[in-house]
């Protein structure tokens, strides 16, 4: 049959009824700083080494995870094993292939790091493209709840698409188009890529600019040169296109002049509806030479079975990964990844300890996974979103807790894709029990919504929240709390220097995980299955999900 949706329980988080589930003052009482702070402290010490994927220091972690688990009294999450195996490629281009364009005469060479970066996901030694027709398709976007897609009227099946960072909201900051400057997933760079696939094409060359992409071309040269980690398909990746790159701004002006045409002029064309796709009368050439490179990595899962309906299940999710060792740092060379993610695994073991503990078990079974490989682009929760242990139209939600704050309490906790989905009205009934406020994303155009673990469920329909700390602290005000988050990003951020200190005030970081108990609580005591929000990217699939009935 089709399970009860949302609309009966977001009217009773509304109207806070006496139907609704009482949340256990005991098990709230439980989740302390005094608790919290020695597992992240066991984490983020040397020994861990950096908690790198395929590592010695995994091979710590998963041990210390499981023993946790299995101490606290949670049962294995995957069958009868606490562990999800991961199989991972690493994948390294061999420096300096030069991107060739040739057309009306005239050849061109750009620059491999400086001009343009490519790689493969294919799992080959060698692939490339050997002058493939350059095709402009402007934000490369199929959204049939915008009435918009660009590659309308064009075969791209064998060509390259060239195509534009963001979308067109954030173009034109037009609320009417798209969501205005807030990016969606169709502005993401990862979905460029995953369109131009699904529609034949066999590379894909994004035009960088710092405005739209939230960060430089350095970000880019660094990131995209050098091994890449992905995930390895059945069929090798082979239905990814043979090459994904970037070029930036300069190259891509001098490509379309090269065709005789205008980059400004036809960007601009792009972000308007009814645009058409632009053959830009040039062809692209380049090879790519791969070192290729398997391991295994695992995900880390344990479960609290639920009661009258125990199929169902509530995810909550933290990254158990780093950045491991770097030898060539001169003294202290270990990414201890003390806020980023000691902090998340910690709440992670916190709410499993917190719900063990319930004197009755919850309606629905809850899910507490411990994702491998979030550094090296969500490879860990990609994997369980596309192998779940819990089919995705069993799952309520994910709850997803990276970075946690380490300054003291707020006043208020900061929702990364506010408006998203239904699981806002529980935050924020959580959050009002807490004397607290909700605070939006400052900056939605960059994207963040994206860029964690939550985001390998959203993208396959399931409601996912992501909070990040608040900012306005009790103690200090706003002005002190942008201060911290500040000073951490600028100095303590993917640095060896994330590491726990006296300085830490954890007492914040309790309250905001007691806030997480509320809303998993919650949503383990419901029948109703919370939705996204109507207009958003992710609400089709979804409602076809749930649609399928059992």
């Amino acid at each position: 049959m089709k399970r009860v949706f949302h609309a009966v329980l977001v009217a009773t988080i509304a109207a806070g009824c006496s139907g609704e589930p009482v949340v256990p003052g005991a098990a709230l009482e439980s989740i302390t700083a005094e608790d919290i702070a020695p597992r992240i402290a066991a984490l983020a010490s040397d020994e861990f080494a950096g908690r790198a994927p395929s590592s010695e220091g995994e091979t710590r972690t998963l041990a210390y995870l499981r023993d946790e688990f299995s101490r606290l009294g949670l049962e294995p999450g995957n069958d009868t094993s606490y562990f999800q195996e991961v199989p991972l490629i690493k994948s390294t281009v061999t420096p300096g292939p030069a991107l060739v364009i040739s057309g009306n005469g005239q050849t061109a060479r750009f620059a491999y790091a400086d001009d343009f970066v490519g790689v493969t996901r294919r799992v080959v030694d060698e692939t490339g493209l050997d002058n493939s027709e350059l095709v402009f398709v402007g934000y490369g976007i199929v959204a049939p709840e915008y009435d918009w897609n660009d590659y309308a009227g064009i075969d791209a099946q064998g060509k390259t698409v060239v195509v534009l960072v963001n979308d067109p909201g954030f173009a034109t900051q037009d609320t009417a188009l798209f969501r205005g400057n807030a990016m969606t997933y169709y502005g993401r760079w990862t979905y460029k890529y995953e369109e131009a696939a699904r529609q034949g094409a066999d590379g894909v060359l994004i035009v960088h600019e710092t405005a739209p992409a939230a960060y430089g071309w350095d970000v880019v040269r660094n990131g995209w040169t050098g091994p890449q980690f992905m995930l390895e398909t059945p069929d090798g990746n082979m239905s990814r296109t043979a090459v994904e790159g970037w070029i930036s701004h300069e190259t891509a002006r001098s490509i379309f002049a090269s065709g005789g045409h205008d980059y400004e002029s036809l960007k601009g064309g792009a972000a308007t509806p009814g645009f058409t796709a632009v053959p830009l009368d040039v062809t692209a050439s380049v090879r790519l030479e791969n070192t290729i490179e398997r391991s295994r990595s695992y995900n880390v899962l344990a479960r609290v079975p639920g009661t009258d309906r125990a199929d169902e299940y509530v995810v909550y999710m933290a990254h158990w990964d780093h950045l491991g060792t770097d030898p060539l740092i001169a003294g202290d060379g270990i990414y201890n990844g003390a806020r980023d993610n000691a902090t998340g695994t910690a709440a992670l073991l916190e709410l499993a300890e917190a719900f063990q503990a319930l004197s009755t078990r919850p309606s629905r079974s809850v899910l507490f996974l411990a994702t491998t490989a979030e550094e090296q682009g969500l490879l860990g929760s990609q994997h369980y979103a596309l192998n779940p242990v819990v089919p995705l139209d069993h799952t309520v939600a994910a709850l997803n807790m990276d970075s946690m704050n380490s300054f003291g309490p707020t006043r208020d906790i900061t929702v990364v894709g506010y408006g998203n989905s239904e699981l806002d009205d529980f935050a924020q009934r959580a959050a009002d029990e807490q004397g607290r406020y909700l605070r939006p994303d400052a900056e939605p155009e960059k994207g963040f919504y994206y860029r964690s673990d939550h985001f390998s469920f959203a993208k396959l329909g399931v409601p996912a929240l992501y909070l990040d700390p608040g900012v306005e602290a009790v103690d200090g005000g706003e002005a002190y709390g942008r201060e911290q988050l500040d000073a951490y990003t600028a100095n303590r951020y993917h640095q060896p220097t994330d590491e726990m200190d006296d300085t830490w005030n954890l007492s914040g970081m309790a309250e905001d995980v007691r806030l997480f108990f509320r809303i998993g609580y919650r949503l383990a005591n419901t029948g109703a299955f919370p939705n996204w929000r109507e207009g958003t990217e992710f609400r089709a699939a979804r409602d076809a999900m749930m649609g399928q009935g059992r």
